[in-house]
């Protein structure tokens, strides 16, 4: 009997590398810049979205997107503290955004006077990594109380993103985190990773992280 096996998974992946760069060559043309922002839940994610945003929006006329499976609280949270448009994307129990996911929400939301967008990715360590949103720039985070051997654990989310963001970096006294053997892990799993270690609340290490995103964005 005739028959043919369909790796489901990879087809999926094609596709969807289809559409992020489709997604990525339209917003170039645009003059947006796109930013994927991915972490784990409770990693700071937004509050370091509100204290970048601050210092950016002066700069650049910025639109986020906040990707979660149920509820508002972070668009609201950002609107609300920096001013800037943002809208929320509910996934409906997904674990991750795909690029089609991500240019739905755009038809939704007005970019036409925009040159950045930010999108916080579904907290999660996995899934988001696998689907490339069409982002221009993949940032994720690791916050001081999950660990420094998260790069071993988790190496592809660290292998796609083009800036590593050490965060908490004020519980550091509470946490039995090393900080050199983190960045060096991150290192062994990619190497062209730009590495920074933050503290959002304490409002360190900000600066030469927004100089390397205003690099990244010119």
């Amino acid at each position: 009997m005739d028959y043919s096996v369909v790796t489901v998974k990879e087809n999926i992946l094609i596709e969807n590398k289809q559409k992020a760069d489709e997604l990525r060559n339209f917003l170039t043309k645009k003059g947006i810049f796109f930013i994927n922002v991915m972490a784990s839940p409770g990693s700071g994610k937004t509050t370091l979205l509100v204290e970048l945003i601050i210092r950016l929006k002066d700069k650049y006329n910025i639109g986020v997107m906040e990707a979660d499976i149920d509820g508002d609280v972070d668009a609201e949270r950002i609107s609300k503290l920096t001013g800037v448009r943002s809208i929320q994307i509910h996934t409906s129990g997904a674990c991750h955004l795909t690029a089609q996911m991500v240019e739905d929400a755009i038809r939704e939301f007005d970019i036409s006077n925009l040159n950045l967008l930010i999108l916080e990715n579904v907290g999660n360590l996995v899934c988001p990594a696998e689907f490339d949103t069409g982002a221009h720039l993949n940032m994720m985070l690791l916050s001081v109380p999950e660990g420094h051997d998260k790069p071993l654990k988790y190496p592809l989310i660290f292998q796609v993103s083009d800036i590593a963001v050490i965060t908490k970096i004020d519980t550091l006294p509470v946490f039995k985190f090393d900080i050199e053997l983190c960045k060096e892990y991150i290192k062994r799993r990619n190497k062209n990773a730009e590495v920074f270690a933050v503290s959002a609340v304490k409002k360190e290490g900000l600066e030469a992280l927004i100089d390397a995103l205003i690099k990244r964005i010119k």
